[in-house]
């Protein structure tokens, strides 16, 4: 395989943003870091790939990213890894931010147009044949974040085993009625969760209890929690614990309960996903998910495909954490 700005980045022990920064002569890299740098791409025979130089010259030198929705927490923190990563480089970022989900297509058609950057990240959206078409027409450099497709470079995280070790954690504990609070319809990512608190459910003999909040345009909000988790108590026979697919709709649902006069945990434990910076005030359960290393792993992945365009795609898929709050019991 030919050496790529990855290999320079890890044996120079420095970041693949700083690697670019020498090989496109900016001021902003020390002396002694760019001689490191050039000594071990001359050790490792690299060459730096011309339409890389190039694209790095032009006046733009911007990044593209299409959001479906800015206000997300989790976009806000991916956003946040985002610009720290393109702040060490010449680059600077372009938002197109959906405000509503009908809205996606207008906005990567947009950040598509020729001449407006150099690179797309592409966040939590489904590449549709139609998609794909815009995007190879386009010929830019993408890469994906929270989502997946074996043509594109993809970073995103593992949401089946996310899902399946939080309703672990919730039959461990002793629950066996336990619900899952989703959205309708349901995207990628919620799908995925769904399976895995399903996958959980039948290795332990339990049924499923799904309620899907329809409230629209968009359904992970707080709102959308609140709404579903109150149709859950109306059920005959409330659940003794609720896996949420999101830790925004996991801020709904907590207050749904404490309205209704139930006590977390102990008359309904209550597990998120994401750990949003929220989450640890209202001492919720949930994954952890690290979605400022996803940022920042995006911008390292797009100026690595800028400089080696031709490389196989990459796929990388993070293992979320279980973080045990006062929503869920602690196991000993």
């Amino acid at each position: 395989m030919p050496v790529t700005i990855y290999d320079i980045a890890r044996e120079a022990s420095v970041s693949i943003a700083t690697v670019s920064r020498v090989f496109n002569n900016s001021e902003r890299v020390s002396a002694r870091t760019r001689a490191r740098v050039e000594d071990v791409a001359q050790e490792l025979g690299y060459r730096p790939h011309a339409m890389a130089q190039s694209l790095a010259r032009r006046s733009t030198n911007l990044i593209s990213a299409v959001i479906p929705v800015l206000t997300n927490y989790f976009y806000m923190e991916v956003l946040r890894g985002i610009q720290a990563a393109l702040a060490e480089t010449e680059f600077d970022l372009l938002v197109y931010a959906a405000t509503t989900p009908d809205d996606v297509d207008g906005q990567l058609a947009r950040a598509l147009q020729r001449g407006r950057s150099e690179g797309l990240l592409l966040l939590s959206t489904p590449i549709t044949p139609e998609r794909r078409r815009l995007l190879q027409r386009s010929r830019q450099s993408v890469v994906l974040v929270d989502e997946s497709d074996t043509e594109f470079d993809s970073i995103l995280v593992d949401n089946v085993e996310g899902a399946y070790r939080a309703t672990r954690h919730l039959i461990e504990a002793g629950h066996r009625r336990i619900a899952h609070i989703t959205v309708s319809p349901e995207p990628f990512v919620a799908r995925q969760r769904r399976a895995g608190y399903e996958r959980a459910l039948s290795e332990a003999g339990l049924e499923p209890i799904v309620c899907a909040s329809d409230l629209r345009p968009l359904g992970f909000c707080e709102e959308s929690g609140y709404q579903a988790a109150a149709d859950l108590l109306r059920l005959r026979g409330c659940p003794d614990a609720i896996f949420v697919a999101t830790d925004v709709q996991a801020l709904g649902v907590l207050s749904a309960l404490h309205d209704a006069g139930l006590n977390v945990p102990d008359d309904v434990a209550v597990v998120g996903f994401d750990d949003i910076k929220p989450s640890a005030y209202a001492r919720l359960s949930t994954l952890r998910q690290p979605m400022y290393e996803m940022g920042r792993l995006s911008v390292e992945r797009l100026l690595s495909r800028l400089d080696t365009p031709d490389r196989l795609a990459e796929t990388t898929r993070f293992t979320p954490e279980l973080i045990t709050r006062s929503s869920s019991p602690h196991l000993a």
